[in-house]
Parts: C-alpha cells; structure tokens; sequence
C-alpha cells in the first residue's frame, strides 16, 4: 500500500518522499478514492455473480482502513509500476510488430495479442490490489496472471527461433514436465496462503514471531517443498540420461534448490523482507525454464515424428 492511487501515486506522477509533502487528511481523501473504485468493483462482480464477494469488499472494515505513509514503501511499489508500465509498452510493441505475421504465423500473432490483452488485465488487476487493500485472493489472481503471461512470452521465445533450431535429437515424455508444472504451481498456490495469513499476524504479532504462528498453512507449504524437489531431481536424472543435456538440469535443479533454501531462510531467520520477492522470483524463473523446457521439447518430438 505504499501507493494507495492508481496509475499515480498520492495523486503525484512523481511520488511524495517524506509525510510534509501530504495533506493532513491524506488517509480520509485516499480511503474515500479506494472506496469509489471498490464500489465500481463490486459491480463488476455483481454482474458476473461473486455477489458474496462484492458485498464483503464493500462492507469489510480492514478494506477501508489507510495505511501510514512509508516513504521505502512507496518508493517500491513506483518502481513496480514504472517497471509494470515498461513491460507493457514492450509487450505492446511485440503484439504490433507480429500483425504482419497474422496470415502465415496466425497463432504467434494470436499470442502476442493475448499477451498485450492479458498484460493490460494485469495492471488493472494490479490496481484493484491496491484499491481492496491486499485483499488475499486479488494478490493469488495477480501472481498466477502474472506466471501465464511468463508462460505465453516463454512460448513466443521458444516457437520465433529458427524452424528447427536447436530441436532436440531424442523424443522425451512431455508428462513428467507437465508434473513438475502442476505440483510447482500447487506449491506457488500454498504460499500464496501463508502470505495470507502473514498479512493478517503483520499488525498483531511480532515479525520474529510469524513463522510459529502460522499454522497448517506454513506446515503443508514446507513439507509440500519435498514433493515438488523429488519431482524434479526426477525430471533432471531423466533429461541427463536420455537427453545428455548438463546445463540446462543444473540450472533447473540450482533454481528449486535456491527456491527452496531462500524459503528455509525466511522460516528461521523471521521472515527478512529481503528474502520474499528472492523466494518468489526463483520460483517464477523455474516455472519459465520449465515451460521453456515444454516447448522445446514438444517442437522436438514433433521433428522427430515428421522425420
């Protein structure tokens, strides 16, 4: 909540940098500005039937409740907007560019614009974060979008090489990848739900005290992490013995080891704000090399197939 405006932040294109530059009643106005648009919000999900939920975004207090102001805070989310801002202008530009190839490469063109369309969501879903107050499932929706626009931009990267390129000799199982997408996302899905409840301890416990207060959610997270690492030390033995690939596994296995000790850290270590977006960055880099990773490999058991 370092910005509680959208596109601006406190009404400014260049944000505040100490309290002094607000008005006194900065908390009153910019509750009231997120109301407006929780309002405008709650239709929207009136009109698609989550009446439940638009009615508990209208009526939940915490929802409503302004944040002090946090120059770092604020500072870092302007940051993330201005670097949000530039990934769409180059997403944007990437779905221009593929016009001209609508006709003979109808499906890259169909992708890049699905990027540029889901790109634009995003950011407006990135302002309804801001505007619910961190309501828990808006965050989960913003970083699952987030990954399929990874994915989409990790297919247009793999699929724009040269036609055969670096095609792979062997055919490999596709299902094994497929697991190791699906069991990575559950866990990305179940630490969603321990930053959940982190945001509900912030105000009352202690950050030194946060990992012992968490509860199942932290339990099935952390004993989940032994599933998704067997899986893909599986996956690794696989593509070294059938494959002969070496770079590729050891980066794959370095980034799940990495996600994983950076998590051990933030559970002994209090939880360090540093240690948060480490933990989910690497998370997201293996699901982009993964789906890379995907895409070769079934351009490649369609190359062998044709030969």
């Amino acid at each position: 909540m370092g910005c509680p405006d959208w596109p601006k932040c406190f009404g400014q294109w260049v944000p505040p940098s100490s309290v002094a530059e607000l008005p006194p009643d900065y908390k009153k106005t910019y509750a009231e500005y997120r109301h407006r648009k929780n309002q405008r919000f709650a239709k929207y999900l009136g009109a698609l039937g989550f009446s439940e939920t638009a009615e508990s975004i209208l009526t939940d207090e915490s929802i409503q409740q302004e944040a002090d102001f946090n120059p770092t805070k604020t500072w870092i989310e302007y940051v993330n907007r201005l670097v949000g801002v530039v990934i769409g202008f180059l997403i944007f530009a990437v779905a221009v560019l593929s016009f001209r190839f609508r006709r003979n490469y109808s499906r890259l063109f169909l992708v890049s614009v699905l990027c540029f369309v889901l790109v634009s969501f995003q950011g407006w879903i990135g302002s309804v974060v801001v505007s619910t107050n961190l309501t828990p499932w808006t965050i989960t929706l913003h970083m699952f979008l987030a990954l399929v626009i990874v994915l989409l931009l990790v297919y247009l990267t793999e699929r724009t090489t040269e036609e055969g390129k670096d095609t792979l000799e062997q055919s490999f199982p596709v299902g094994w990848i497929l697991v190791c997408m699906a069991l990575l996302l559950i866990q990305i899905l179940m630490g969603t739900k321990v930053r959940e409840t982190i945001d509900h301890l912030a105000d009352s416990v202690a950050r030194s005290e946060w990992v012992s207060s968490l509860g199942i959610d932290f339990f099935l997270h952390r004993s989940f992490s032994w599933v998704v690492l067997i899986a893909h030390v599986g996956l690794v033995i696989k593509l070294v013995k059938t494959l002969q690939l070496k770079a590729f596994p050891l980066t794959l296995i370095l980034l799940i080891l990495g996600t994983i000790l950076s998590g051990t850290g933030m559970a002994y270590f209090g939880v360090p704000p540093f240690l948060q977006p480490v933990h989910l960055l690497l998370a997201t880099a293996t699901f982009g090399m993964l789906s890379y990773l995907l895409f070769k490999i079934t351009r490649s058991n369609k190359t062998v197939l044709v030969k």
